[in-house]
């Protein structure tokens, strides 16, 4: 089974709200499990939800105006082109633990030129940039699981 075949496969149960999928077949035996949200959206929730609903409330009204610092924000960054990961792993930014990072702030990227690490079933796929331009923002942390689609880096085309 191919990479872009087992992706589409984790994409439809994704979709689908199953949480558990076992497939075997005479090469190869999947088995997928998902309980809830993923670990790392989960972790967070659970610490704010024991906070106090009186103090949520509170800071609603405080929250207001905040969108409205955030809008330009978001409108800057829209003139960057953002590189999104194709699959579900674990991001790396370097092909090794010693080895330096494969692209950093400020660095100029060209189409087919390695920007990070992504493993996935204990495979770890190069991925290339597809744009060319200047890395502005590195939009995840070492070593942290990222879903497909998820943006990973912020480029300045030049």
């Amino acid at each position: 089974m191919e990479t872009n075949e087992i992706q589409k496969l984790i994409d439809f149960i994704a979709q689908s709200g199953l949480d558990e999928v076992n497939i075997e077949t005479a090469d190869l035996k999947i088995k997928v499990k998902r309980y809830g949200t993923p670990v790392v959206a989960s972790a967070a929730p659970a610490q704010v939800s024991s906070a106090p609903v009186a103090s949520v409330a509170a800071a609603a009204p405080a929250a207001a105006p905040a969108p409205v610092a955030a809008a330009p924000a978001a409108s800057d960054e829209s003139k960057y082109i953002t590189i999104k990961s194709p699959m579900i792993g674990t991001f790396y930014r370097a092909s090794s633990p010693e080895a330096p990072a494969l692209v950093n702030i400020g660095d100029e990227v060209k189409p087919g030129k390695p920007v990070c690490i992504i493993e996935a079933m204990k495979l770890f796929n190069e991925i290339e940039s597809e744009v060319g331009g200047r890395i502005v923002k590195v939009l995840v942390e070492n070593a942290t699981p990222v879903e497909f689609d998820q943006p990973l880096f912020l480029v300045e085309p030049v």
